[in-house]
């Protein structure tokens, strides 16, 4: 995805901005006081930014979820190798190091998910889940109940069930919404636990 510019479409600035769409700018700032590229290719359509950050802060930053936060963001990471999407890869990769703060095994871990092999590198729940997340990513119309016992088989409730389908779905929803437009990392800080100067 090489381009000249952050995405392929335009970007409505924040100078240039309408009354409407700077009320969801300023919904959609990270913890660095910034909005990423990937809110900011909506700008066209403000309502449907402000739809994209609810669902994304409902799916990964939900206090309420009870999956740990560096799984939460191996399974993103996972689809969103399994997609191809440089973008979202490049920061919830970079979250899922930060949180599993061990970069020995955050590099096994890497590669297993690159080669598509899990199983290296995990067993039981967590397995079960990258597991799931491969299926549904790539043979959505091939799931069945299985594969939801096979998950409670694993030591999950139906909640983290719940967290992990919707983590799955959003992240099939922005990798296809950044790859079909173009949008690069350019001018983003790269990584929700990045630090800010």
């Amino acid at each position: 995805m090489e381009n000249a510019m952050p995405a392929w479409i335009k970007m409505v600035s924040g100078e240039d901005a309408d009354d409407k769409l700077l009320e969801v700018l300023k919904l959609a700032r990270t913890p660095h006081g910034t909005v990423d590229n990937v809110m900011r290719v909506h700008s066209l359509r403000p309502e449907t930014m402000r739809g994209h950050v609810v669902l994304y802060r409902s799916a990964l930053h939900d206090p309420a979820n009870t999956l740990p936060e560096w799984l939460q963001e191996t399974i993103s990471s996972y689809v969103s190798i399994l997609n191809d999407c440089a973008y979202s890869l490049a920061n919830h990769w970079a979250n899922a190091r930060h949180l599993i703060g061990d970069d020995e095994r955050a590099d096994k871990i890497e590669a297993a998910l690159q080669a598509h092999k899990p199983e290296t590198e995990f067993e039981g729940r967590e397995l079960a889940l990258l597991q799931y997340a491969e299926k549904l990513t790539l043979s959505p119309g091939k799931m069945n109940k299985g594969d939801v016992d096979n998950l409670r088989s694993a030591g999950l409730d139906d909640g983290e069930i719940l967290e992990a389908n919707q983590i799955i779905g959003y992240f099939n929803y922005a990798n296809r919404c950044l790859n079909g437009l173009g949008v690069t990392t350019q001018g983003d800080v790269v990584g929700y636990y990045a630090e800010t100067k």
